[in-house]
């Protein structure tokens, strides 16, 4: 008995109809988060505020603390961003205090995503008084004011630097992202794929770690960008109103001088915009990467503006986001002439 050829080569591994070709990992997919034109972005800029707090003091032209003659002056070669009423260099100013805002912004951001992953997560895949007990802390430190308790820590604790203010911050900014963490880990728990690993016995922190939690990235990544963003404009807001420690020079100290000084109505506008420009300049960028992930996490955004449907008329229609489009109907046939016969039904079924 003879096997034709087309099944043999169906049988054959790797040749035939019934081959499937190999699918290597396309390395553009690792990257398709900053593929886009936002995350890049925010990225870049966020990269180079790291990088100026880590080199910032070197580069510094001046000491920010150092007087001189030249007071009040505006934006010139020897000083790029003017000086203020003491003759201090603003440019270096600001250059020394990029460290305080990145340490505090970063280093919350971390304490608070830690927290919020360890007590959200536990509770949301462990559940019964594991999850009453979490659920119940979660909602203490939901309703503590962060703002208030951290005018008085910094008010009592004599010396508070940038890293009391960063911890205090932390500390307290962790429960509405447990909440959020929580509810998706509830969520997850029950998927086929965390049955299967249950079923084949892994344990539950490898379950939590290699099942739960990759499908959680980009919570917790927007949850720790929000978590920056709070923590700078809190740390930049108490130098501001003189809570924190002035002797530290940070973007906040800058402007509470340039407030106190009235330096708007000696017309000394360099002295407090550029601070106010690397503060928006900042906050943009961290909103940047913040529409990055969602648009990372969510196709529809991820396509948007840039899906076609061809219509039955052979138009062809951009889907955007927010939109949706409206076909206009198709224009009706001519009306037939009082003399002519219509058509009967048959003749129609039969040209359709």
């Amino acid at each position: 008995m003879s096997i034709p050829t087309s099944s043999m080569e169906q049988v054959i591994p790797e040749q035939g109809a019934m081959a499937q070709p190999s699918v290597r990992p396309d390395r553009r997919r690792r990257l398709r988060f900053v593929s886009g034109g936002k995350a890049a972005t925010g990225l870049a800029v966020v990269a180079g505020y790291v990088l100026l707090a880590v080199i910032g003091p070197w580069i510094a032209p001046y000491d920010p603390d150092a007087r001189s003659n030249a007071l009040l002056q505006p934006p010139s070669a020897q000083h790029w961003f003017g000086t203020t009423h003491l003759g201090q260099d603003v440019f270096s100013q600001i250059l020394v205090g990029t460290r305080g805002v990145m340490l505090v912004g970063l280093v919350a951001g971390v304490v608070a995503t830690v927290l919020a992953v360890l007590v959200g997560v536990t509770a949301g895949y462990l559940g019964g008084y594991a999850d009453d007990g979490l659920s119940a802390l979660s909602n203490v430190f939901l309703v503590i004011p962060a703002l208030p308790l951290i005018i008085i820590v910094t008010s009592t604790v004599t010396d508070a630097g940038d890293l009391v203010v960063a911890l205090v911050i932390g500390l307290t900014s962790w429960a509405w992202g447990a909440r959020v963490l929580r509810a998706q880990t509830l969520s997850l728990r029950r998927r086929d794929y965390v049955e299967a690993a249950r079923a084949t016995g892994e344990t539950t922190w490898r379950i939590i770690g290699f099942e739960i939690l990759p499908n959680l990235t980009a919570i917790i990544a927007s949850g720790f960008v929000g978590t920056v963003i709070f923590a700078v404009m809190s740390e930049i807001t108490l130098a501001f109103i003189g809570i924190s420690s002035i002797s530290s020079w940070n973007w906040g100290t800058i402007l509470f001088w340039a407030q106190s000084q009235q330096a708007l109505a000696q017309g000394a506008w360099w002295w407090f915009v550029p601070a106010g420009l690397a503060i928006a300049l900042l906050g943009t960028a961290l909103a940047l990467i913040n529409f990055g992930i969602d648009e990372f996490v969510s196709p529809r955004l991820r396509s948007a503006g840039r899906t076609r449907v061809r219509t039955a008329d052979g138009r062809t229609v951009r889907m955007r986001v927010g939109f949706t489009p409206v076909l206009a109907p198709r224009p009706a046939p001519p009306a037939p002439s009082p003399g002519a016969a219509a058509p009967s039904p048959q003749r129609e079924e039969a040209g359709r």
